[in-house]
């Protein structure tokens, strides 16, 4: 070996080792902790953010979706051309359309529809033909160009050819041409004003291969024959249907119809809408209904004329409203999350910096400076907190993906940022040079944050939460944390004198070990004495974001089911048809139902004739039993009264009855006469006021309750009653079978034929349940998105405050072993100092757990006013939060229990460990 290797290889064992490799091998174990916790704290950073995102986006395609193919699209229209409109101009300016519209949008893949229609359908004067009601059927006629790709031919031929003084060959769906009683061959007049009446061969009948498919939307009846009402009272019922003609009609259509448009839908992709871009994308829809491109539009399709409606900019409105509406309630879980978090690296960095005291100072002592050495740490925390961060930042993106980047890689820059500063900065103060205890300081920022929080709790009681349109409130999602800190400050102030107070009276008892754990938990433990206030902050953030959050999502599902028991009448509600009753075969299967707790059946009727004195013309009138319909109105919550009001009428007297507050002072007490359903006249009396009825959602004037008994003495119909209601928990599937087995359908009316399923759907009873509404009210995917996300932060913070407490045991474990250790060189057994280190420990946590629950019904009766549900709930519900002790004690209670689970485990299984340890190594301190 040469002489310049020797020297090489004398050089490098003289030369020191790298200070952070030497740094991170003295200590793996501390380094995968560090390293585990900023990838964790960082994955959640990002996570959220993304989350919100996609919850966001998918809470507005779903609402847009749900709102149909009709309201999300570009409906062009202009006036019909006589002798200019043809197939080919049709396709031309769809093809401008299509270019223009989906050079800005994306448009959906069920593809555009397009082609031209007569605006009136025309009556149909053949006597051959189906009339409900002996009024004669109408008929419309389309053309449309892509028609056969969405049908097929059953019999017949397609519509072609004609002449112009000859009918107008047209295709009928088959199911229609059924339920009128024409076929193939079948000429359809129409009476004309001008005295020669229009006529339309019947040439084919077709099938739709999907009835409910997206291209029928706002196409009427050209699949079915629909069921129609006349305009004059009292409402007759007619037969709707439509047909298609060939393109050598399409001119014709003006004839038939007095007028005509051609038409050109071009549905958008609900999939490509975004929530971040809403007013961007509504700004250009209104560009393209009444703006410039409108303009360009008409003059590039050569139609003046060219109108375009959509209801999609005011769909996005209403999102955008309900997105920020949603917005404040919804922060407040990530919010309590993201303190908790900082205390966590707060507490991290406090940890490593008390371990690593000595060694700090020693470098100090040897002349190395306050910068070299912070440096030296911050390249430590670069090596092992960048990596994991990155990594998590990354996992984050991948596992959620979402066209938006900037916040959530904000919030990982800056939790890493602050993972990577912790231990830099608490190392800066305790090198710093030794100050007196600042008392004072500690009260003058003590006060401040107390008048912080009373400023924030006030501005919002007074103002309410930011109007809509202006997106979080800072002042809503900040108030509850204040809160939180708040009462860290004065719990830290309160704990000593009571965990003290419970000392002296566990000094009065019998043995010396929960004494001493109660003694030590009030002195405080580690390396300062005194009560910490960042594990008790952790506990209370996270305790009182979860009661806060648990109290909206409870007031959701109150409210929930107050709208739809509003709505039903009840939690469960049969209406015969018009004119028709229940038998009482139904009323009693139905009220044997399981889960029915109680269930009244009753007669109504909304066109009863009032004497001239009442001021009013007509009546809601309710017939029911007096017991059963006063339970019922007690359990909705509307139209309460006293049963025995109802009660008492004496043969030939008067019938007591109930009146809404606007007739009780025109009738009088004077009895006044009534006639129910044909039947005789009788008099009845006021004997009470109601301000409404179950039976009638929206009842509450002109209103009259009588007791089912005299009142069916005298009018012996309504003692067949035409309603059912019932409360109690009601299978919707359930009741739906009784009402098939036990009420027969409708009988069809003299001259007409039997109506398709749909239409037999619909005459027969009407049944709602409050379960199936209130499932439809909780289905919307912003709730849902909320309350996966309150779920998750919910965790998320009972993890966190879990790993403050531990950090807190493991900071102090030191001077705890050494104090186990001489006490079991004194006589104490294991379990005694399994029962001490609880005695020390598991007060703080609990009396956290107790101050966060406090706390968070301070922040519902505090902030609860200034909180709008009806975004959550689906439904305009009043404003307000009212306070509620089960949800909050649970998430208290919940928390409570995962802490001192973790308490007890670390007690278990390091405690013994330690004490091991201090006795064989002795006592230094």
């Amino acid at each position: 070996m040469s002489t310049r290797d020797h020297a090489g290889r004398a050089d490098r064992a003289r030369r020191p080792a790298p200070w952070v490799r030497t740094r991170l091998r003295a200590a793996p174990p501390a380094v995968l902790l560090g390293a585990a916790l900023a990838f964790g704290l960082v994955l959640l950073a990002a996570a959220l953010p993304r989350a919100l995102d996609r919850g966001a986006d998918s809470a507005l395609r779903a609402y847009l979706r749900d709102a149909g193919p009709a309201a999300t699209s570009l409906l062009a229209s202009a006036p019909a051309r006589p002798g200019q409109d043809s197939p080919e101009s049709l396709d031309t300016a769809l093809a401008t359309l299509r270019s223009r519209v989906g050079s800005a949008f994306r448009l959906d893949p069920s593809g555009p529809v397009h082609g031209a229609r007569a605006l009136h359908p025309r009556v149909l004067s053949n006597p051959e033909l189906a009339r409900p009601e002996a009024v004669p059927p109408q008929l419309g006629l389309y053309f449309l160009p892509a028609a056969g790709d969405h049908v097929r031919l059953v019999e017949g031929q397609w519509p072609a050819g004609g002449t112009a003084d000859g009918p107008i060959p047209v295709a009928l769906a088959a199911e229609a041409a059924e339920t009128l009683g024409a076929r193939v061959g079948s000429v359809l007049v129409a009476p004309s004003s001008v005295g020669v009446p229009l006529r339309a061969e019947v040439v084919g009948l077709y099938r739709a291969g999907d009835p409910a498919e997206d291209y029928w939307t706002g196409l009427s009846c050209l699949t079915e024959a629909c069921l129609s009402l006349t305009n004059v009272l009292p409402a007759e019922s007619f037969w709707t249907t439509a047909g298609l003609v060939g393109p050598e009609s399409v001119g014709r259509l003006l004839d038939w119809g007095v007028r005509a448009e051609a038409f050109w839908r071009l549905p958008l992709d609900p999939g490509a809408m975004r929530a971040d871009r809403l007013a961007g994308t509504g700004a250009e829809l209104a560009s393209f209904v009444t703006g410039p491109q409108a303009a360009e539009l008409a003059s590039a399709t050569g139609r003046s004329e060219l109108r375009i409606a959509s209801d999609l900019p005011d769909l996005l409105t209403r999102a955008q409203a309900r997105r920020f509406a949603a917005a404040p309630l919804t922060a407040v879980g990530p919010a309590g999350v993201a303190g908790v978090a900082l205390v966590v690296l707060c507490l991290a960095a406090g940890l490593t910096a008390d371990r690593r005291a000595g060694e700090l100072h020693l470098l100090r002592a040897r002349g190395g400076s306050r910068a070299g050495i912070l440096g030296r740490l911050l390249g430590e925390g670069a090596v092992t907190v960048l990596p994991a961060a990155a990594a998590a930042t990354l996992l984050a993106f991948v596992l959620l993906p979402t066209p938006r980047w900037t916040a959530a890689l904000l919030g990982a820059l800056v939790t890493t940022l602050l993972a990577l500063l912790a231990l830099p900065v608490r190392a800066a103060v305790l090198l710093a040079a030794p100050r007196q205890a600042g008392g004072r300081r500690r009260a003058v920022a003590e006060l401040a944050v107390l008048a912080a929080t009373v400023a924030a709790v006030t501005e919002v009681r007074r103002r309410g939460v930011a109007p809509p349109g202006e997106g979080l409130d800072p002042l809503l999602v900040a108030a509850p944390l204040l809160l939180a800190l708040t009462g860290a400050l004065l719990l830290a102030r309160l704990q000593p004198a009571l965990v003290g107070m419970l000392a002296r009276a566990a000094g009065r008892g019998p043995g010396a070990i929960g004494f001493l754990g109660l003694a030590r938990a009030a002195r405080g433990t580690g390396v300062r004495p005194g009560t910490p206030v960042l594990p008790l902050l952790a506990l209370l953030l996270a305790v009182t974001t979860a009661g806060f959050g648990a109290t909206v999502l409870d007031a959701v599902d109150h409210s929930r089911l107050r709208v739809a028991r509003l709505a039903v009448g009840g939690d469960a509600a049969v209406a015969a048809p018009v004119r028709g009753t229940l038998p009482e075969a139904f009323t009693r299967a139905a009220a044997g139902l399981p889960g029915v707790r109680t269930a009244t059946a009753l007669w109504t009727d909304d066109d009863i004739a009032l004497p001239a004195a009442a001021g009013r013309d007509r009546a809601t009138v309710v017939v029911a039993d007096p017991a059963g319909y006063a339970e019922l109105a007690r359990t909705v919550g509307r139209g309460r009264f006293d049963p025995a009001l109802l009660a008492g009428a004496a043969p030939g007297a008067p019938v007591p009855a109930l009146v809404s507050a606007d007739l009780a002072g025109s009738l009088g007490p004077a009895a006044f006469p009534l006639r129910l359903a044909g039947g005789t006249e009788f008099l009845a009396t006021v004997a009470g006021v109601v301000d409404g009825t179950p039976a009638r959602p929206n009842a509450t004037k002109a209103l009259i309750v009588l007791p089912a008994g005299p009142t069916a003495l005298k009018v012996p119909a309504v003692g067949l009653p035409n309603r059912w209601y019932a409360t109690g928990s009601v299978e919707d599937e359930r009741l739906r079978a009784v009402v098939r087995d036990t009420v027969a359908p409708p009988e069809p009316a003299a001259g007409s034929r039997p109506a398709p399923a749909a239409g037999r759907a619909q005459a027969g009873p009407t049944v709602l349940t409050s379960a199936a509404m209130t499932a439809g009210l909780g289905a919307d995917p912003l709730q849902h998105s909320a309350g996966r996300l309150f779920q998750a932060s919910v965790a998320g913070a009972a993890g966190l405050a879990l790993l403050a407490v531990l950090l807190t045991l493991v900071r102090a474990a030191p001077e705890r072993a050494a104090l186990l250790a001489r006490l079991r060189t004194m006589g104490l057994r294991p379990r005694q100092g399994l029962a001490l280190i609880l005695a020390e420990t598991l007060p703080q946590s609990l009396v956290a757990a107790a101050g966060g629950m406090l706390l968070a019904l301070a922040a519902v009766v505090l902030l609860g006013p200034a909180v709008d549900l009806t975004s959550l709930v689906g439904a305009v519900v009043p404003a307000g939060l009212r306070p509620a002790a089960l949800p909050v004690l649970t998430q208290a209670l919940g928390l409570a229990a995962l802490v001192s689970a973790g308490v007890l485990a670390e007690a278990a299984v390091t405690g013994r460990r330690q004490i091991t340890t201090e006795l064989r190594a002795g006592d230094s301190r």
